[in-house]
C-alpha cells in the first residue's frame, strides 16, 4: 500500500528567508465567525492547507457560498437563514469544526453538530464549550455522535469561568455571546494571539468585546453584526517550526510576516539553547551557531510555552549537549512523537507527562510516521539532521497545517521532497 511521504536527505544547514503563512488556528475560526453575519465577508492572508479547505466545506454545507478570487483571500457570502445540521463526514476531518455550534446558536437558535475529528491528541473535551454555552441559555444533549443544541430566544449574558484556559471554548463562547442580549464576562479565558485576532474581526462587524489577550474577557452584546473585511495574522507555530530548523541545522534564516512577540518565550528558549535570535522589522531571524545546550521545557497555555511547538522541540533537544525534561500539560496525546524519534536514533525516556531527552545523539534515516500535525513536521525537521535518508509517512497530516512544507524547505537549501510512494529505500 503506497501513502503520501516526505523524502528527507542530510543537506546542511538551512540559509535565505521564508515568509511566514496566515495562522491556521486564526483563519480556521475566523470562517466561523463570518457565518454570523448576512452578506459578504472577505478575509485575507488565509493558508492554503487542507484544514482551510474542510473548514469552507462546513461554512458551504451550512448554507454559504465560499470562493478564493486570488490566492490567500476567502470570500464568505452569507444567506439570511443558515442550515443548522453539518455532516459527520465534513466535520469528522477536523477538530476546530466545533466553533461553528457558537454561530449556529446566535443566528438560527439551534443546531446539530456531528462530533468532530481532528488529530488524536488524547483528551481534548469539548465539556467546557457545552457548559458555558447552557450559561448562556443554551439547551444541549449529546450522545456518541452528534451534539444538539437549542436555545428559546436569543442567548443571554452570563458570567463564565472557565476552569482551564481552553482556546476553542473561548472562541465558541466569543462568538454566541457576541450577540447575547446582556453583558457576558468570561473569566480564565484563554490569551493566545489567534483570540485577539477573532476578537479582531468580530468588533470589525460591529461586535462589542474588551479585554481579549487577557485572563478575562468583558462582551456587550449587539442586536446583529455586518460583514466585513479582515486580514490574518501571521502564524506563530509555523514561524517557529522554521525557527526551530535553522537552529538544528545550523543555518541563518530570517522569518517575516509574524510578530516576534507572539514567540516569545520559544524563541527566549532557543537563545538560551545557544542560537543568536535577531528581531527585525518584518520579523525575526535565527543563526544556529552549534553547540546546542540542553534545556527543560514545559508547555502551558499562551504565554507559556506552546504545545504546538514541543514535538518540533523534542527534536531539537535530541542534538543538544546534556538532559533535558520536556513536560507536557496541555495535550496526553503529544508524546506519541517519542517512539519514532527513537527510531532515528534519538534517546527519550517517557515518565508520565515528562519525557526525558538525552543528547546529542547522532540521528540516521529511517521510515517513521507522522502521527499528528506538529509530529510531522518535527520528524520532516528531524530529518535533516540524519545521516542518508528519512521517510516520514502520513504526510497527509502536515498538509492541515503547512503550505507546501517540502517546496519552501527545499528553497532555503534542504533536501526534500513530497512522494506519493512510501516504500522507498532508506540509506545509511
Amino acid at each position: 500500500m503506497t501513502s503520501d511521504a516526505f523524502l528527507v536527505r542530510d543537506s546542511g544547514p538551512l540559509h535565505g528567508e521564508v515568509v511566514t503563512g496566515g495562522a491556521k488556528n486564526s483563519a480556521l475560526k475566523l470562517v466561523a465567525a463570518a457565518l454570523l453575519a448576512e452578506g459578504r465577508s472577505v478575509i485575507e492572508n488565509v493558508p492554503e492547507i487542507d484544514d482551510i479547505a474542510a473548514m469552507a466545506d462546513v461554512a458551504v454545507a451550512l448554507g454559504a457560498e465560499v470562493s478564493r478570487p486570488e490566492p490567500h483571500t476567502i470570500v464568505l457570502d452569507v444567506p439570511p437563514r443558515l442550515e443548522v445540521v453539518t455532516h459527520p463526514n465534513l466535520v469528522g476531518r477536523l477538530r476546530a469544526s466545533i466553533v461553528v455550534l457558537g454561530p449556529l446558536l446566535a443566528r438560527e437558535g439551534r443546531a446539530r453538530l456531528a462530533m468532530p475529528g481532528g488529530c488524536n491528541l488524547g483528551n481534548r473535551s469539548i465539556d467546557l464549550h457545552l457548559a458555558g454555552l447552557a450559561k448562556l441559555g443554551a439547551e444541549i444533549s449529546y450522545g456518541a455522535d452528534a451534539i444538539e443544541a437549542r436555545v428559546d430566544g436569543r442567548l443571554r449574558g452570563a458570567d463564565i469561568e472557565l476552569p482551564f484556559a481552553s482556546v476553542g471554548a473561548t472562541e465558541n463562547l466569543l462568538q454566541a455571546a457576541v450577540t447575547a442580549r446582556g453583558v457576558t464576562r468570561i473569566s480564565n479565558a484563554a490569551r493566545e494571539p489567534e483570540i485577539s485576532d477573532l476578537a479582531a474581526f468580530l468588533r470589525a462587524m460591529g461586535g462589542d468585546i474588551q479585554g481579549d489577550g487577557t485572563s478575562e474577557i468583558v462582551v456587550r452584546g449587539v442586536d446583529a453584526l455586518a460583514p466585513a473585511h479582515h486580514r490574518v495574522i501571521g502564524d506563530r507555530i509555523e514561524a517557529g517550526t522554521f525557527a526551530v530548523g535553522a537552529a538544528l541545522t545550523g543555518g541563518d534564516v530570517h522569518i517575516t510576516d509574524v510578530d516576534p512577540s507572539h514567540l516569545h518565550l520559544p524563541l527566549e528558549k532557543l537563545s538560551q539553547m545557544g542560537a543568536d535570535v535577531f528581531a527585525t522589522d518584518r520579523g525575526f531571524r535565527v543563526r544556529g551557531t552549534g553547540g546546542l545546550r540542553a534545556l527543560d521545557i514545559v508547555t502551558l497555555p499562551y504565554p507559556g510555552f506552546p504545545t504546538d511547538l514541543q514535538p518540533q522541540f523534542l527534536a531539537l533537544l535530541s542534538q543538544a549537549q546534556g538532559t533535558a525534561i520536556v513536560t507536557e500539560n496541555v495535550f496526553d496525546g503529544r508524546f506519541s512523537i517519542v517512539s519514532e524519534l527513537e527510531r532515528l536514533g534519538a534517546e527519550i525516556e517517557l515518565q508520565a507527562h515528562h519525557a526525558v531527552v538525552r543528547g546529542p545523539r547522532a540521528l540516521s534515516g529511517a521510515i517513521v510516521a507522522a502521527t499528528d500535525l506538529r509530529a510531522g513536521a518535527a520528524l520532516v525537521l528531524a530529518g535533516l539532521a540524519a545521516e542518508g535518508t528519512t521517510v516520514v509517512q502520513e504526510a497527509r497530516h502536515v498538509d492541515r497545517g503547512y503550505a507546501d512544507l517540502a517546496a519552501r524547505l527545499t528553497a532555503l537549501g534542504a533536501d526534500v521532497e513530497r512522494r506519493v510512494d512510501d516504500r522507498v529505500a532508506v540509506s545509511s
